[in-house]
């Protein structure tokens, strides 16, 4: 059973579209609506679970909880902004199905923001991946729920941690679409990175 876990924040007007692809893939859906001000919640009840959190708790928070209550075997994480392409679900599924992976990353052809490819260099010298901070992933739920959720956001900290608690981790090509949104300042990096510091120091 899979389960597709997915944290939006005011994506109304995009989060119908999402589910719908991903409805296809996947078993369960699990929204995580982080408070959103807008009908984000409501457009997405018609297609799975919708946990409401009363304040704006993050997406490290809203991820977390959404582990919580996945029922499946097998957990996909996706943003509610479109991004992701949930036609590469079965192939990411399948790495752990097949026994060859525990936690598997959809990777992007180009890493859009500089702090986050300098990020991804630098964990990928002790993880052997090329994109470390893509918010597409699918891993075993008895991984998931083992995991802490360090850091500001899951940059680098994400495999990190998996890889602390004996994960086999892998990568497959997995484009990204385009979605016209702002792309504000990710501030949150400049702390992210001396905590990815800190873990890979850590556990050394």
């Amino acid at each position: 059973m899979i389960t597709a876990v997915i944290p939006a924040f005011n994506e109304e007007e995009r989060i119908e579209n999402v589910l719908e692809e991903t409805s296809e893939y996947v078993d369960e859906i699990i929204v995580i609506d982080d408070n959103s001000t807008d009908g984000t919640a409501e457009r997405a009840e018609k297609y799975g679970k919708v946990l409401k959190n009363e304040t704006n708790r993050g997406y490290l928070r809203s991820i977390r909880r959404g582990f919580e209550a996945a029922g499946g075997d097998v957990v996909v994480t996706l943003d509610g902004d479109g991004e992701h392409d949930p036609s590469f679900i079965p192939k990411m599924v399948a790495l752990i199905q097949n026994g060859e992976a525990d936690l598997v990353f959809g990777k992007r052809e180009r890493v859009p923001r500089l702090s986050e490819r300098l990020i991804s260099e630098l964990v990928g010298l002790k993880v052997g991946l090329e994109d470390t901070g893509t918010g597409f992933r699918a891993l075993k739920v008895s991984l998931a729920e083992r995991m802490e959720l360090y850091g500001y956001c899951t940059c680098g900290t994400f495999v990190l941690e998996a890889v602390s608690l004996g994960a086999e981790v892998k990568e497959v090509k997995a484009p990204v679409k385009d979605v016209e949104k702002p792309k504000r300042i990710a501030w949150q990096h400049f702390f992210q990175f001396f905590v990815v510091v800190w873990l890979m120091l850590k556990e050394l």
